[in-house]
């Protein structure tokens, strides 16, 4: 298990081994690539970042998982694989949230993409291009570095 401070001061715990917390994961972040582009979305107060939310009842982390890529970026997946999980601590409040890879099948224009300005096809290395201004702060994370790294292998 790796441990470390986020951008607003959280404590996070991420392990790459299913069931690691004591809490279920209600959340999902989704690292999408379409060929050799990331998919990113613009959330609307946050910026440019992977796709993600909360779980809606009845559902599995892997139907939240493609319902929140369709919804924020008009995407479907041909393939969705689990990478890990992350707890964040932070003012007595904690959260655990599941991290997805999807492979990209097709993109279709949503008339409505909820609390996104829509997809956003990246090209280049993320890791690097992430410290830009138009990015969340959620792309600056160790999360997302360690997670790709381990993706990209």
């Amino acid at each position: 298990m790796e441990i470390f401070m986020d951008a607003n001061g959280g404590l996070v715990k991420l392990s790459f081994i299913p069931h690691a917390f004591d809490k279920q994961p209600e959340h999902v972040l989704v690292i999408c690539k379409k060929g050799k582009e990331w998919l990113l979305t613009k959330h609307k107060k946050r910026g440019l970042e992977f796709p993600g939310g909360k779980l809606e009842k009845g559902e599995t982390l892997e139907e939240a998982a493609r319902r929140e890529v369709l919804e924020e970026t008009g995407a479907e997946l041909k393939q969705l694989e689990f990478i890990g999980e992350y707890e964040v601590s932070l003012n007595e409040k904690t959260f655990v949230k599941a991290i997805f890879y999807g492979e990209v099948d097709k993109i279709s224009e949503n008339l409505h993409y909820f609390e996104t300005k829509g997809p956003v096809l990246i090209k280049g290395n993320i890791l690097d291009l992430r410290w830009g201004d138009e990015y969340s702060f959620i792309m600056k994370d160790e999360v997302v570095e360690r997670s790709i790294l381990k993706i990209e292998g």
